[in-house]
Parts: structure tokens; sequence; C-alpha cells
């Protein structure tokens, strides 16, 4: 029998016979690793563990241990809820099933939407399904064939998405009696799909085309042992007591009407406060770095948006309106104003660095079925800034803006990770502005000498960029403060500096962000506080609580004096017992609570009690107003 030799991981060779399989060497190895092994990988792709193996091939034997496995764990557990959906209602069309970031979905077209029931019931098909130990095989058909045999089934959306594919073959994968196009990888069989959990319904419109056919889409996560899936769903739980919708109800910061649209905040009064205790905040630190405050109008004419190349491509976004005649482009960015402001006089090079801050409020037509609370809104404020500089100047500044989102996300307690987003398909610009931009982001990145990966394609349409994910208290990623290069917007708007021989040259501008849109960071600060705002950010930091009636008048002397000193304070001055308006402080997440009884009348003192049940003893006004300094000082 002929022989062939494959390279193992730690460089070794290994002798099979002709025609052996990822599996077959498994088995060659050891009998535990021919029970564990869930994939190959075959001179660095990705394959199924029926893959045959060539002579020379390199070659690695996936397990669940094998970073790639929770991939290919979700996705084959995504095909395993097809089934069962399909089993238990077959009039259903599948469409797509991919496994995303933290489990995957599937999408199907029925007759009647899915209830919270029938997710029991497709969760326990599931478990009766992979306890079958349906083996899972591929299938390699021509394009025509596999049109037929999922048109014959009725699948027509397999038979579109087939028909869009520029393949002479496509790939299928059965398990039982049902089938699905996939490129796979897939598991050996549905026996290794031991740690799923179906999580939620949503809708979803096919191809997220809002024209297209409202679907309904089962969320679901899976891991590769139990005890995994329990630390997650733990997880999902406190998130949704975190919810900041949830919390936002709770303490009155914002809401939303149908009346008034959708994605558009109301801010209530603490809402309102907490906003402008960050913008506050944000002025601060900016001035402090150099930056001067600015602000641009909300509409500018459709032409500054030609020029730009945000309608050509950005339009889908923007909202226009018109005025006398005349055609206005809504804002989605601030960069245009920051321009005119820079060409509203000569520039030279001592001028520059400039640095143009503004807490812009922009528009952005975000799809229904995209909206989130605060997280995910059409109007919001952006801590935008533009910094135009010099060439030379561009490396200190790009560090400069990555010391500052260093600084800021430290005192909110977040840590955060980077990425470096490179030119997309749709872009404006120069290969030579793009190559120039990519350059200096990158070379301030490996000088931060903090980890970053590389997000192929994802820049702006105008320049690459450095986006900054924060993790937040359940180490969720969040998406907030981003730092983008551009060449190309200062050529477009004709940009210019008189540089130190006389010569007129063109600077470079730095758009960035450190906390992103204030309502999304707003959001995201509820889920990684709870709502339990560290004092400096309280919207009300004290409430002050009598015992009975007596006290209302020294205590009202206390709310007075509290607030002259600039404490946000309320009071409680009802005629409830103590402890009921203790707990209502608590459900609050008031930091402090100020008790007056008859003893603190007498002593002409407070009481203090922190939301966590801890007491401080009873201090005189001047000194209670020092302590809420000191701890403000030391929380931020």
């Amino acid at each position: 029998m002929k022989e062939i030799g494959v390279i193992l991981p730690d460089g070794s060779r290994k002798a099979l016979e002709d025609g052996a399989t990822v599996s077959d060497l498994a088995r060659s190895i050891s009998a535990g690793l021919a029970r564990t092994a869930i994939a190959g990988k075959i001179n660095g792709e990705l394959v199924d563990i029926s893959a045959p193996l060539h002579e020379g091939d390199r070659v690695e034997i996936l397990t669940d241990k094998s970073s790639e496995a929770l991939d290919i764990v979700r996705h084959s557990t995504s095909h395993l809820m097809a089934q069962a959906v399909k089993t238990l209602f077959p009039r259903a069309k599948v469409t797509i099933g991919p496994s995303i970031e933290n489990g995957f979905y599937y999408d199907f077209d029925v007759d009647t939407p899915f209830s919270p029931e029938d997710l029991e019931k497709i969760e326990t098909k599931m478990r009766d399904l992979a306890k079958a130990n349906l083996a899972i095989t591929r299938e390699v058909l021509a394009k025509d064939e596999a049109i037929r045999l999922f048109r014959d089934l009725g699948e027509t959306y397999k038979v579109e998405l087939i028909e869009e594919l520029d393949a002479a073959e496509v790939s299928l994968y059965r398990q039982g009696d049902f089938v699905d196009l996939c490129r796979g990888p897939h598991l050996p069989s549905t026996s290794f799909c031991k740690a799923f959990k179906l999580t939620s319904i949503a809708g979803a419109y096919w191809r997220g085309d809002e024209k297209r056919k409202m679907l309904q889409r089962i969320y679901g996560t899976a891991f590769t042992d139990k005890k995994a899936l329990d630390e997650y769903l733990a997880r999902l739980e406190e998130a949704k007591r975190r919810d900041h919708r949830k919390i936002g109800k709770e303490l009155d910061l914002f809401s939303f009407s149908d009346e008034v649209g959708a994605g558009l905040v109301i801010w209530h009064p603490k809402g309102a406060m907490l906003r402008t205790i960050l913008e506050d905040f944000e002025r601060k630190e900016h001035l402090k770095r150099g930056y001067d405050i600015v602000l641009g109008p909300q509409i500018l004419k459709k032409e500054l948006w030609q020029r730009s190349g945000h309608y050509e491509n950005y339009r889908e976004n923007m909202y226009f309106t018109e005025v006398d005649g005349q055609s206005y482009g809504i804002k989605p960015m601030n960069c245009l104003s920051h321009m005119m402001i820079y060409k509203s006089q000569l520039r030279s090079y001592r001028d520059l660095p400039l640095r143009f801050f503004e807490l812009g409020t922009v528009h952005r037509h975000e799809r229904a079925g995209v909206l989130h609370g605060l997280l995910r809104v059409r109007g919001f404020t952006q801590d935008d800034a533009h910094i135009i500089c010099t060439p030379e100047q561009l490396d200190a500044e790009i560090k400069g803006v990555i010391s500052f989102v260093n600084d800021v996300m430290g005192i909110f307690g977040f840590d955060y990770e980077m990425e470096l987003s490179t030119r997309p398909e749709k872009s404006i610009g120069t290969d030579e502005d793009w190559e120039r931009a990519t350059k200096a982001l990158l070379s301030a990145l490996q000088d931060s000498g903090r980890p970053f990966e590389i997000n192929e394609g994802d820049g702006a349409f105008y320049g690459p960029k450095i986006d900054i994910k924060l993790r937040d208290a359940l180490d969720r990623r969040w998406q907030c403060a981003t730092i983008q290069c551009d060449f190309t917007l200062p050529e477009r708007f004709d940009l210019t500096y008189v540089a130190a021989d006389g010569e007129r040259r063109r600077p470079v501008m730095v758009h960035r962000v450190i906390l992103g849109a204030i309502e999304r960071f707003i959001g995201v600060l509820i889920e990684h506080y709870a709502g339990n705002f560290p004092l400096w950010l309280s919207p009300v930091q004290g409430i002050v609580l009598t015992v009975t009636d007596n006290q209302v008048p020294y205590a009202q002397q206390v709310v007075t004096a509290l607030r002259e000193e600039g404490i946000r304070v309320q009071n409680d001055f009802r005629n409830e017992k103590l402890g009921f308006k203790i707990r209502e402080a608590q459900l609050q997440r008031i930091p402090f609570m100020f008790v007056i009884g008859d003893k603190e009348v007498e002593t002409k003192t407070v009481t203090p009690r922190y939301r966590d049940g801890r007491n401080l003893p009873a201090m005189k006004v001047s000194e209670l107003v020092e302590h809420i300094r000191t701890e403000v000082k030391r929380f931020k």
C-alpha cells in the first residue's frame, strides 16, 4: 500500500496510508485523541475531521481545548437548532445561521412567530438529536445540482444564496434527514454538541433589508463544556439585571417615546444632570490639554457634503432638508465645520497644532431594527475633536490622544483593547495618502507598548483608524474612543499652512473622540456600575432624611447649606418610617443618606450613611462637606 508523510505541529513526520484522513491521523497517534478530535487544520486551513491528507501536508488536530473549537461548536449547534426547528415545524424555511461573538443564531421563515414555549420545545428536541449521535457529513455538489436539491425541498432562501455564489460547486452538510448549505467545518457528530442554551427570539429582516420579509431569529449560545455555559448564563442574568434601559427607568434618567420618534432620547432631570457632569468633565480635561472649544451649525449645504465625500459614501445614513430651495444635510459628523474654522484665516506652521473640540450633536439614520436604548440611537452628542497639524507633528498628536484615552479610561475604571482598522473597499483618497496615514497610526500603536489587533477593511471612508474597545465589569467589549488619521479631507478642502520656508503646505487632520457618543457612553456606564455611580458622577450625591416632622426646619437648613457648597442633594421629609425612606434611597442608588433626628437637631449635626449600609459618626455640616469633597477626590 502506498504511503504518504505529513508534518505534525512539532515538526515531526508521520507516515500514513495513502487516502488517510485527519481522523485516521488522530487514531494513529492515540485512542484518546481519536475520541476528542473535532476538526483539523491542513496547511493553516480549517477542515472537517474527515478531510483527506496528502503528501507533505502540515496538519494540526483540533480538540475542544483548541482556540478555534468554540466557533466550530457554535456553528454546528446552530445547524442542530435548525434541524430541531425543521423537525418540529416542517413548514419552516431555513435561511442563515452563523456563529457570533457570544453564541449563534438562525433565521427562519415561519407562519406563526415563535413563542417562549416553542423555544423550550426546540431546545428539548436539540438534546434528543445530540443524544442520537448523528454523523455530520460533508458533500460537494455542482451548483445546478444543489439548486435543484434545495428547490425540491422548498428552501427558497438557500436557492437564492446559491444562485448568487460565483462558484461551480458548493458544499453541503447532512445530519440525519437534515441538509444545509455551508462551507464548514463542523463537528464529527451531533453528540459533540453538549453544552448549549437557547436565549431569545427576535425579528430580523431577510438580509437586513427592511423591504424584505421579516423573519424569526432564534439566538442561542454554546460552549465546549457545561461549566463554561453555566458561567456565561450567570453573566447573562447579571447583564439583564444591569440593563441600562431597566435601571434608567428605575432611576428616572431618560425615556423614549413613539410620539417623539424612534431612537431619540428624552433626558429627565437626573439624566440631564448626569450628562452635564460628564460634559463639564470633558470640557475641563480638553482645556487642560490645549484644545479650543468650538461650535458648528446643525445643517450645512449639500455641496459641502458632496465635496467631503459624505454624500457619496455616507448618504444613506444622513437626513436632508430644504431651505429657500437649497438642499442641506443635517450633520452626522462635526468635521466640516471645524475645517471651515481652520480656513477662516491664513495659518502658519507656528500656529499648529490646532485642536478644535466640540460636544457636537449629530443625527444619523439607523435602521429601526438596530436601535437599542442609549447604545444605538439616531440623535446623539459626540465629544468630537479635530487636530490639524503638520506631518512632523502627527506622531506626537496621535500619542497624545492615546495618552488622553488611557487617563480617562482609568478614571472610570475601564480596561481597554486597541485595534487598527485599515482601508475599506468604499473609500476616497490616494493609495499614497492611505499608506502614510496607516503607517502613522501603526507606529504610534507600536510605540504605545500595548497589544493591538489589525481589523482589515474597517476604516473610515476617508482614513484608517485606531478603535479603542473598553471592557466593562462583565468583561464585555464596547466601542467608544477612536482615532482617525486623514490626509484626504485637507486636500479636498484645500487646507494649507505657511511653512518655515514660506511655502504653502498641506496639514494632516486627526479625527478623534474619547468617550464617543455621550448617550452610548452613559448606557455603558450604567451597566458597568449597575447604576451605582461613583460619588463625583452621581446626579444626586446625597439625600437628607428626617425621622419625624419635628426635624424639618433644621433639615431644610442643612439642604440649603449643602446646595450652597455645590453638593447635589435632595430631601425626603415625608411622614414615613425612617427604614422605608432608607430603602427607597438605596433603590435609587444614592451614595449618601444624611439622617436627622432630635439628637442631630440638638447638636446641629447630621449622621451620614453610605448606600451599602455603613454608618459614619454624626458630624457638623462643614465637616460633612469636607468629607464629601475628599471622597470625590478619592474616586476621581
